[in-house]
């Protein structure tokens, strides 16, 4: 069967979605991709971080931080999409819902959920509002989030 429009933009959002966590990937010796990661938000975009109460983030405040912690005290961080990405397409508009594993200093692993709001405009799907939360032992993901989207593996 052939991909439809929406198909085709699923698979664009999916590779947006494992961009953004590649890129804030770090080991000793190297450094995230802040440019490949502020690129994928239009102006204005805000980031909802674990911490409670919410407050907004912008994408540069978020890249400012991340930086001062890799400079700092977290030397390595891996972020990596567990499953695929669950999304819904209508028109110019999308949301996604996303797990993802976090390895900090290459020993603490978490894992948490990441919802993402997306526009498309000349072409191209941006994020324009991200949050996200923290698996803990009170609030574990939901299978139905943890099984692979029927829609296929992510573009690598």
């Amino acid at each position: 069967m052939e991909p439809d429009a929406h198909d085709h933009d699923a698979l664009e959002i999916r590779a947006l979605i494992a961009r953004q966590f590649a890129s804030l990937n770090w080991s000793p010796g190297t450094t995230g991709n802040w440019q490949a990661f502020a690129n994928d938000f239009l102006p204005g975009a805000v980031l909802y971080p674990a911490a409670r109460p919410p407050k907004p983030q912008t994408v540069d405040a978020f890249v400012q931080r991340m930086k001062g912690l890799a400079a700092t005290s977290l030397s390595s961080f891996r972020e990596a999409v567990v499953g695929n990405p669950i999304v819904h397409v209508f028109g110019s508009i999308a949301v996604a819902v996303g797990v993802c594993e976090i390895i900090e200093n290459n020993t603490v692993a978490n894992r948490g959920v990441e919802m993402m709001l997306f526009v498309k405009g000349d072409g191209a799907w941006r994020i324009v509002a991200q949050a996200w939360d923290t698996e803990n032992a009170m609030r574990t993901i939901p299978e139905e989030l943890l099984r692979a989207d029927p829609n296929g593996p992510a573009p690598v």
